[in-house]
């Protein structure tokens, strides 16, 4: 067999085959005895059909059984023989087989070339000092007393800036005509802050002064600049019935709070825990820059373009998992007004880049025998079950199912390597 390897790109390459006529021929005639058992053409018994009737009758579905059959396998021969490993399937294109001529055909692939991680000792990174200062201890012990805050019931007055008005209320939109342009939308006991910015312009107005069982109808345009994009512009007509008003009460900041939060005797220990969680995540923070800051570094060592097959699988990831992030939130994806193939462009760059930083992890772990285990595997689906309040044997049963127990190991293995690659590199904080 001969073969021809063209270097069509640093990534695309194609594999000219020329499979030698007397393999092709004695395909031909495994493949016409085949149907020389089975056919059935008339004027003769089953089973004595002639040859030559067989290969004239049947030509095309022979040829092609016939290049079904020794086109894999000169595939692969021609691969093992190049010491080549494509990233997908090859395509195969330019198929010429004809009995007594040599079976000719073209494999495209994509592949990845030789990778230099370079010396790691030679990276030269900065981490962010993890500092807290007393603001954002304050900041982080105020947000714990609104969390804390209480409800009381008002009596005796109407809405007021500042309360919080439990309602039940119907948006119907107007059409240009001042009449309603769709069905109205109810909604029971909701809860408004009023003052707050995301009200509606106008919301607050109209319902300062009403008093509990009061019920009020009015009509509120958006500007054509709200933030909310189907709401800009529009008109709705809103019908209200308030059935509670709450006064919000923020405890003091003393030490009967800090008592409250937990097994505080003091603010001031209460003041310490915070800060000792605040410094925590900044330490958590400064390693996510660090380790970004890294896989840019080696992102940047790959010269060439990333393989498109890798890049649209990426690409697709990154979109499935926005998706089911969106699905978690309970927002329907399709009712967004999400341009997706804007949105699948523009993460284009960050895939690439995370494709070269991986391709380069991956390399790193070659050389160094970074491995992972059954036994990591089995820690890490433990880990992500207990996270998730199931057990691990129906996440690993979901992973496998899902083939990502590959793509698991896989990260697991590049954050021992991007582990290893930090504790050879220079690291400055500052």
């Amino acid at each position: 067999m001969k073969n021809e390897l063209i270097d069509v790109t640093d990534t695309q390459k194609h594999l000219v085959i020329e499979v030698p006529h007397e393999v092709v021929d004695a395909e031909i005639e495994r493949v016409t005895r085949d149907y020389s058992r089975a056919a059935r053409v008339p004027g003769f018994r089953p089973g004595k059909v002639p040859a030559k009737v067989v290969r004239t009758r049947f030509r095309d579905q022979i040829l092609h059984e016939v290049a079904h059959e020794l086109v894999p396998r000169a595939v692969d021969e021609a691969l093992r023989e190049r010491g080549v490993e494509p990233i997908d399937t090859p395509s195969i294109r330019d198929v010429v087989v004809e009995e007594g001529k040599p079976l000719t055909f073209t494999a495209a692939f994509e592949t990845v070339p030789p990778i230099d991680p370079g010396e790691y000792t030679a990276l030269s990174l900065r981490r962010r000092p993890a500092v807290v200062d007393d603001g954002a201890v304050e900041q982080a012990l105020g947000q714990l007393r609104d969390r804390a805050a209480r409800f009381d019931p008002v009596e005796g007055r109407g809405v007021e800036r500042g309360d919080t008005v439990v309602a039940d209320l119907t948006r119907t939109p107007v059409g240009a005509d001042g009449a309603p342009a769709a069905e109205g939308e109810t909604h029971t006991d909701v809860s408004v802050e009023i003052g707050s910015p995301a009200n509606p312009p106008g919301f607050d107005e109209a319902l300062g002064g009403l008093a509990v069982g009061a019920q009020k109808s009015f009509r509120l345009t958006y500007p054509a600049e709200y933030a909310v994009q189907e709401l800009a512009g529009t008109t709705i007509d809103y019908a209200v019935t308030v059935k509670a008003i709450r006064l919000r009460i923020v405890p003091a900041l003393d030490d009967e709070f800090a008592k409250g939060m937990g097994d505080f005797a003091t603010l001031g220990a209460l003041r310490e825990r915070v800060r000792q969680d605040l410094e925590a995540q900044a330490r958590l923070e400064a390693d996510r820059e660090l380790r970004g800051d890294l896989l840019k570094e080696l992102a940047s060592r790959v010269a060439f373009d990333v393989p498109a097959g890798l890049l649209e699988r990426e690409i697709d990831r990154r979109i499935e998992d926005f998706v089911r992030r969106l699905i978690d939130q309970q927002i329907d994806p399709m009712r967004t007004n999400i341009n997706w193939e804007e949105f699948r462009e523009h993460q284009r760059e960050p895939a690439a880049n995370a494709v070269k930083s991986a391709l380069v992890l991956d390399e790193v772990a070659r050389r160094e025998g970074i491995a992972v285990t059954d036994a990591d595997l089995d820690t890490e689906v433990t880990r992500y079950a207990e996270r998730m309040g199931r057990t691990a044997a129906a996440v690993r049963a979901n992973l496998e199912k899902e083939g990502s127990l590959a793509r698991l190991a896989a990260g697991l293995r590049r954050e021992r390597a991007i582990d290893f690659v930090l504790s050879r590199a220079t690291i400055v904080t500052a």
